[in-house]
């Protein structure tokens, strides 16, 4: 319903207009009649046109109950009334008036002179006045003496250890059953639990009793608190003997109730508990279950140790069928309630008192429900209505009294009763019929405030009699009543439902056939919406959770409020670290969350007009809690069941069990450990188990999750098993002899927990396999091996292995096959054919004889001779075998005489043939066969003589080439390292590369030259082109591959014209570029000081291909003119300066001494040198020692003359290049390998797959103005500006 807001106090507009007289006393008036409407809207603060002597019925302000009386004080029935004039009371007492008729007060009290067995009977109250009579229901007042408890003689009860047991209570009857307290002498609580506890008949019951039960004071008391009296029985003293028979354990029984099931009735809305107390040993675990339905569907809670089942306030939903299961290891019993729910009379619709006129149509309707249905009465002013006169007006039927023309005479109290054979139930109704005028009793100008789509009451509350009728109108003056959303209540009222908008204005109610009304205005807010709903989540344990609840609002509305609610129970906000943070959007974060905190949860946004709710979940989910409560049953010899209780899933549900079991007693307490037995389904509780004999074992069980695993459960009780025959016998049976003549027997060994018992040993047994002899030889051992002495070389034998312990011998095992200790092979396959097929050899032979072992396989060894015919080059071709060697069949032995080398080629198995691949061409071998077992070879077989035959040759070795001129090359190259036969000749060819792609335009040219020969020189050849080189080997066999460069002749060298210099204070750097394809030019630098008589100063040599030099010896902050000439004309010039100052006069002085200037200046030139000649050193890569290499790589027998040599690299020199040296190392002024001492040529080299290495010589220093191959001598190097290109960058560079 809208929000009200109270305008300005206005009076009601009446026909005369007058003002409005006082009220307060006449609202005062209203107040009796609150039976008008049990809620009023709001009352108008003008008068209300009341007689003031209106008359008021009889109203029972007091309600009677029945109850037991022990003493007069207990006598106490209160009757009380208002009314006007002052109502007058009188009884009933068992149908028949009861003392005096009393005015004002009606209660009922003690008569001292009466005894107090008079006052029990049933009592009825009436009062009245002008305008009717009221009556109270029916009551019971019983009257009992003080209870009283006789004497009783001392009781001794006595039971043994783990029996069940009952101490009785037996206080006095009475119709207020008492509480009953099981106390010691101290007034202490005998402490109750599963096994002990008070049933609800008061006794005492005992599940099972131990040692500490026995006391003597166990005292019952009864409390009667009616009769405000506690009854202290006799001390019961319980004896517990000990017993050997606790062990064993007993099935369930139950003490409370007996038989199979129990009928219940109970009444709608009253107390109800159902109780099972059971007996066991151990003490059994009580279930409840709600036959075919849901327990947690009912109102019914699990109380007192789960042996009571109560329900509060029972209803007919909880009619049914309930079951309880005592149940503990040895079994399990049950009992079924059957539960039939009926019920007392209780109102369904009661009848309204009102104000009628006369002549209107009176209809009360009071209808009653029960179980069996009640039966409906009706009585006016106390009389029964079949007592009345009849009177046609007054109409009856199934509870709806009717009553048309009504008149003043009707005006009287009408009394409604309901009853079956649970109880009855009255009602008192006043009708009144009176003429009054009509007025308005809501408030003039309302505002009513409410958001759209929710429904308001807009309150026009009238009074008068007869009843007065009101109408509505809006601004627009349309019909309201047209609208399907706006109906008007018979009270008044206008109710609009789905408001809109478009309902805002002002509304008027007025009172038909007169000018009373009033308005109320309405004014319409955008509703609130919750447009981000909370989610439901499935949370880890231990995280956060946020819960979002997005929500808008009218701008208008200024107060709102959030509540969150977890299950319904409001959240309070906290400080940000704390457990709950509500921000400021609504968003809810819970933070480390729970178990406890999986349930619904609502955000709830209030405004002042309305509130929107949304629910969300928060399910939290965690690794399952570990099983408990293991134990063993259904134990027999080797096998027993293990069950466990499941521990709590958090909401995840449980996939499988892990069972796993820990043997203790074959290993050491360190070594203990877990092992898994076996895995079952998530919804089984138990598994049976196999377990070893003569073992010790315990158990414990692990759940799984989609979380993960829970931890261990506790482990079960320590279980042993007897001892027997041993189950199985050892495996792996088998011979591992090593030497001739003996048979070593071994297997794997038993574990301890398979010996089944004590005196565990292992039975050997063995004989001659396929030998005359049907009889074992048997030995006793307690762990392998075991050893048979002259067996002779590699017998076989039958062998078998028995597993025997104190009380007899396992089964019989399967006999196995094993063979005495090997030796060598005495007689060597014999060569059957040998087959040559290029560069492979296949290689037959017969099977080996005398093998005297298990035969591994062959080896075939093949030496290389030397070659056929003339004496040539003796280099041989490296075996790189790859697949031979993956396969593990090729050895290769270097043999220092005569350098030869062996081949090994190993077959593995029985076969007898092999191909050998990768056999030099031309060459002489021989050839031996081995076999071979574990313990070594056999001697080889005779030698076989083969050759190969003569091939095509392998690429020359090398090739380089020196440029003499700008249009000519020689090109240098070395004699293939496997010639593979008898050379005829080299194939020189090369072409010219183009700047066009197409292959026409390449020039070709081809030489064939003698095979003595190692060098030709090519010419003319164009300076601005680059060539491909090719020299090829040939034979009687065919030509070999090539082995191709590329390259291009050297331009003729100039000085450097773009020189850049570096000052110091005695130095002057230089530093140019040479040119990339230029060769190296000797030139002098020309360098005079800028001051009076100075002279110019040529200096040494510098080739150009140096790239820098430096100037020394110089002044400080001394002016130079710099110059380069060539060919009589100045080709560079420049001026600089020196660092420092210049040359000054200085008196006297340390500093002025010029032969320690000149002595330090001397040591740190030399110093400076020597760093030069180091850094040099190692950036070309150590010595030039190219002749050193080739010296060391070419065969003696076929090294060239030292003229055709010069300079040669080959592969293996880059492949075995010397170490780079130390710093300084062998560093030597003019030493035989310093560039500075090669002469006119450049020698440049190349590997054979195209890569390049330039080594530059030279002879001795260079006239001026002539062209020179070799650099600078490096005496005047300085940290080296920048470096002149490589030659490889020269000679591939395009043209």
């Amino acid at each position: 319903m809208g929000h009200q807001e109270m305008c300005e106090s206005q009076c009601h507009r009446t026909s005369n207009g007058g003002p409005c007289p006082p009220a307060p006393t006449l609202i005062l008036l209203l107040l009796p009649l609150s039976f008008l409407s049990s809620s009023l809207p709001p009352l108008a603060q003008g008068a209300i046109h009341i007689p003031k002597d209106l008359s008021q019925p009889p109203v029972l302000t007091k309600i009677l109950t029945s109850y037991t009386a022990f003493s007069r004080e207990d006598i106490y029935l209160p009757c009380e009334a208002s009314g006007h004039p002052t109502p007058s009371f009188r009884w009933v007492k068992d149908g028949k008036p009861f003392g005096a008729e009393q005015k004002g007060s009606g209660t009922l009290r003690v008569d001292e002179d009466e005894p107090l067995n008079s006052y029990q009977g049933y009592y009825r109250c009436y009062a009245s006045n002008t305008l009717g009579t009221a009556m109270t229901q029916t009551v019971q007042v019983i009257v009992e003496p003080q209870p009283v408890l006789l004497k009783q003689q001392k009781v001794h009860m006595k039971a043994y250890e783990g029996e069940s047991i009952i101490l009785s209570c037996n206080p006095p009857n009475s119709s207020t059953p008492p509480y009953i307290h099981w106390m010691d002498k101290r007034m202490v609580h005998i402490k109750q639990s599963e096994r002990v506890m008070v049933g609800l008949d008061g006794n005492l019951y005992f599940s099972n009793v131990i040692k500490s039960d026995n006391r003597d004071d166990y005292i019952c008391n009864a409390q009667y608190a009616a009769a405000r009296t506690i009854l202290p029985d006799t001390a019961v003293t319980l004896t517990v003997m000990p017993s050997n028979d606790v062990a064993h354990g007993r099935k369930p029984h139950l003490f409370r109730p007996i038989g199979s099931h129990t009928n219940v009735l109970a009444l709608r809305e009253q107390s109800i508990t159902l109780e099972c107390i059971p007996k066991g040993l151990p003490t059994p675990k009580i279930e409840w279950e709600k036959k075919y339905g849901n327990l947690d569907e009912t109102s019914g809670q699990v109380d007192n140790y789960n042996r009571w089942l109560h329900f509060k306030s029972i209803t007919q939903y909880d009619d049914g069928e309930y079951e309880c299961r005592a149940i503990n290891t040895h079994g399990s019993t049950s009992h079924s309630f059957i539960i039939t729910v009926e019920a007392a009379p209780y109102w369904v619709k009661e009848p309204q008192s009102l104000m009628y006129a006369p002549g209107e149509t009176v209809r009360l309707d009071c209808q009653a429900e029960g179980n069996p249905t009640p039966s409906i009465t009706w009585s006016i002013n106390g009389q029964p209505l079949t007592e009345v006169d009849d009177d046609p007006r007054r109409t009856v039927s199934r509870g709806v009294f009717k009553l048309t023309d009504v008149e003043f005479a009707d005006t009287a109290i009408y009394q409604c009763e309901a009853s079956n054979k649970h109880g009855s139930i009255l009602l008192n109704t006043y009708l009144y019929v009176v003429e009054l005028p009509p007025q308005i009793l809501s408030s003039d100008g309302v505002v009513y405030r409410v958001t759209e789509g929710r429904q308001t009451e807009l309150h026009c509350t009238s009074f008068g009699s007869p009843q007065p009728h009101v109408t509505w109108e809006g601004e627009d003056m349309v019909p309201l009543l047209s609208d399907p959303r706006i109906s008007l209540l018979t009270n008044g009222t206008l109710k609009l439902s789905n408001v809109s908008h478009g309902d805002g204005g002002v509304y008027t109610c007025s009172v038909e056939n007169t000018n009373i009304s009033i308005t109320a205005h309405l004014q319409v807010f955008n509703r609130t919406m919750i447009v981000i709903k909370p989610q439901d989540m499935r949370t880890l344990r231990g995280s956060s959770a946020l819960l979002d609840c997005g929500f808008y609002k009218d701008p208008q509305l200024i107060h709102y409020q959030i509540v969150w609610r977890r299950d319904g129970h409001k959240l309070q906000e906290s400080p940000p670290d704390d457990k709950f943070t509500i921000f400021e959007n609504g968003t809810l974060k819970v933070t480390d969350v729970q178990s406890g905190d999986t349930a619904p949860y609502s955000c709830e946004v209030i405004t002042d007009l309305d509130h929107v709710t949304a629910s969300g979940s928060i399910t939290v989910v965690a690794r399952p809690d570990p099983p408990r409560n293991l134990s063993l049953s259904e134990v027999d010899g080797n096998s027993l069941s293990l069950s466990w209780i499941p521990g709590h899933t958090h909401n995840s549900p449980i996939t499988e069990f892990i069972v796993e079991g820990r043997e203790e007693q074959h290993s050491e307490e360190g070594k203990w450990r877990w092992e898994e037995w076996k895995r079952v389904p998530g919804d089984f509780n138990h598994m049976q188990l196999t377990l070893h004999p003569y073992c010790t074992y315990h158990f414990r069980v692990i759940a799984v999750n989609e979380l993960g695993y829970s931890d261990p459960s506790k482990a079960s009780d320590i279980h042993s098993t007897p001892p027997a025959v041993p189950g199985r016998n050892p495996t792996g049976v088998r011979s591992e002899s090593t030497d001739p003549g003996t048979l070593i027997i071994t297997w794997n060994e038993m574990h301890k927990r398979l010996h089944n018992g004590q005196g565990f040993q292992y039975k050997v047994s063995w004989r001659q396999a396929m030998g005359q002899s049907v009889y074992w030889n048997h030995s006793y051992i307690r762990s392998p091996p075991f050893l048979v002495n002259e067996t002779g070389s590699y017998t076989a034998f039958e062998i078998k292995v028995q597993a025997v312990n104190s009380l007899g011998e396992g089964p019989e095992p399967e006999p196995e096959i094993g063979h005495s200790g090997e030796d060598k092979p005495e007689e060597p396959p014999s060569i059957v054919a040998v087959t040559v097929m290029n560069s492979t050899v296949r290689v037959r032979w017969n099977e080996a004889q005398r093998v005297r072992g298990l035969l591994l396989g062959y080896k075939i060894y093949i030496r290389r001779l030397g070659t056929q015919g003339a004496r040539g080059r003796r280099s041989l071709r490296k075996l790189h075998h790859k697949e031979m060697e993956q396969e593990g069949r090729l050895e290769q032995v270097n043999e220092k005489d005569e350098g030869k080398k062996l081949l090994v080629v190993v077959v593995h198995g029985m076969k007898t043939s092999e191909e050998v691949t990768g056999l030099q061409l031309f060459s002489l071998y021989k050839l031996t066969v081995t076999a071979f077992n574990s313990k070594g070879e056999s001697p080889p077989s005779p030698e076989h003589h083969f050759s190969t035959p003569e091939g095509a040759p392998g690429p020359p070795a090398s090739l380089r080439f020196e440029s003499p001129s700008e249009k000519s090359l020689i090109l240098y190259w070395t004699h293939p390292a496997e010639p593979n036969g008898i050379l005829l000749g080299y194939v020189v060819q090369y072409q010219q590369e183009l700047e066009s792609s197409d292959a026409h335009h390449l020039s070709h040219m081809e030489f064939f030259i003698d095979p003595s020969s190692t060098h030709i020189v090519l010419e003319p050849l164009d300076p601005n082109s680059h060539y491909i080189f090719q020299v090829i080997a040939r034979t009687g066999a065919g030509d070999g591959p090539p082995i191709t460069r590329r390259g291009a002749t050297l331009l003729d060298g100039v000085p450097p014209s773009n020189i850049t210099i570096i000052p110091s204070n005695t130095s002057l750097n230089l530093s140019w570029v040479p040119g990339e394809r230029h060769r190296n030019h000797g030139f002098h630098i020309h360098y005079l000081q800028k001051s009076a008589g100075g002279q110019w100063v040529e200096s040494e040599v510098v080739n150009s291909t140096q790239g820098f030099h430096s100037l020394t010896g110089l002044q400080p902050g001394t002016r130079y003119h710099l110059k380069i000439m060539h060919k009589n004309y100045t080709l560079w010039g420049a001026e600089t300066w020196t660092v420092g100052q210049g040359p000054s006069e200085v008196t006297s002085g340390f500093a002025t001494q010029g032969w320690l200037i000149g002595l330090i200046s001397a040591v740190v030139l030399l110093v400076l040198i020597l760093l030069i000649l180091c850094f040099i050193k190692r950036s070309k890569g150590g010595k030039y020692a190219v002749k050193g290499k080739e010296d060391k790589e070419v065969d003696s027998e076929v090294r060239p003359m030292k003229d055709e040599t010069f300079g040669e690299y080959s592969d293996a020199d880059e492949k075995r290049s010397d170490s780079q040296p130390s710093l300084c190392g062998d560093s030597k002024l003019g030493s035989d390998d310093s560039l500075a001492e090669y002469g006119d040529s450049v020698d440049i080299q190349f590997n054979e797959d195209g890569s390049f290495i330039g080594q530059y010589s030279g002879r001795g220093p260079v006239p001026h103005g002539n062209e020179s191959s070799g650099p600078a001598s490096p005496v005047n190097a300085v940290p080296p500006p920048p470096i002149a290109p490589s030659m490889s960058t020269i000679l591939n560079r395009p043209s």
